[in-house]
């Protein structure tokens, strides 16, 4: 009887397939796996070797059978191949070459010996689609042998936590660079005239009214002086801007309407103001403050990130 797949296209196909899986499985770099691990390469020699091997058995307990046949057998063999070629579709053709069904009027052949209070057994053969998953099954064993077993790879769990630790360093860059993560631990001051003047309409639309356009001060405090209530810096002032200035007489938060990168933009033109001199200021609140950190230079420049904020 003829065969579904040629052997020679059968076994090139079980063997790259194998070679694929391998190749997807097991992480090796630049190189290809048989090359970085040679038991892989031991491995699919031996598979191609039994595949060969199991291949010229078949064949030849094929050719071996065919020659035991009587003369009608072989009339009747070649007759069912013929109608299975030309008589049906290719989706029956297809089933009857996965399933090798016996018509039931022809299950008598199959009958064995065996007789059970008049219950007999058929000696059917296992149809080919079993025998092909049993195959994949023993080819996905072996892989995964040597994957896991040999060459040592990661199971699920400590996948799990590689990637769990890569997620967490990931995160914080991101969160290094966020403008919307931002706080006044990673804030800096942006000198930029264009982030300059998007904080000046910030600050003339919401900050205005208590500060003056000009920041000299009204309600609140004066922005363009040394004096400070609650510290200067740019990261004093996004804090005070973001959670509000002191309990019961202080300025509002502003965390709920202002975006963390439209506070740094704020606090970064209220710090470019300082030395201004508005008119009429109103008097200074505060201390003076000095950022201890920064060098005696970059403390008396004009924009500097030690200038002085409230």
């Amino acid at each position: 009887m003829k065969k579904l797949i040629p052997p020679y296209i059968r076994v090139l196909f079980i063997f790259f397939s194998v070679l694929g899986l391998m190749e997807y499985f097991i992480d090796s770099g630049d190189r290809p796996a048989f090359i970085k691990y040679p038991m892989v390469a031991v491995f699919l020699f031996v598979l191609l070797f039994l595949l060969i091997a199991i291949e010229i058995t078949l064949n030849a307990v094929n050719t071996i059978t065919y020659r035991l046949l009587s003369e009608e057998e072989k009339a009747k063999l070649a007759h069912e191949d013929s109608l299975s070629l030309k008589d049906k579709s290719w989706y029956k053709n297809l089933m009857l070459r996965l399933t090798r069904t016996v018509p039931i009027e022809d299950e008598k052949q199959l009958l064995m010996d065996h007789d059970y209070d008049g219950i007999k057994e058929l000696d059917n053969n296992l149809p080919p689609w079993w025998v092909y998953l049993f195959y994949a099954c023993i080819i996905f064993a072996a892989i995964y042998l040597v994957r896991y077993e040999i060459m040592g790879a990661p199971d699920q769990e400590a996948e799990l936590k590689s990637e769990m630790a890569q997620a967490k360093i990931e995160v914080a860059e991101y969160m290094k660079t966020a403008p919307d993560l931002m706080d006044e631990k990673t804030v800096t001051l942006l000198t930029d005239p264009a982030d300059l003047t998007s904080g000046k309409t910030i600050f003339e639309t919401n900050c205005a009214a208590c500060h003056r356009a000009d920041a000299g001060g009204q309600i609140g405090p004066n922005l363009t002086d040394d004096h400070w209530i609650l510290g200067g810096g740019i990261k004093n002032l996004f804090h005070t801007i973001t959670n509000g200035g002191r309990d019961g007489k202080g300025m509002i938060a502003w965390k709920g309407t202002l975006k963390p990168k439209e506070i740094q933009a704020v606090a970064s033109y209220v710090i470019s103001l300082r030395g201004s001199n508005p008119k009429d200021p109103k008097a200074p609140d505060g201390e003076i403050w000095v950022d201890d950190n920064a060098s005696a230079p970059a403390a008396t420049a004009p924009n500097a990130d030690s200038t002085q904020v409230k």
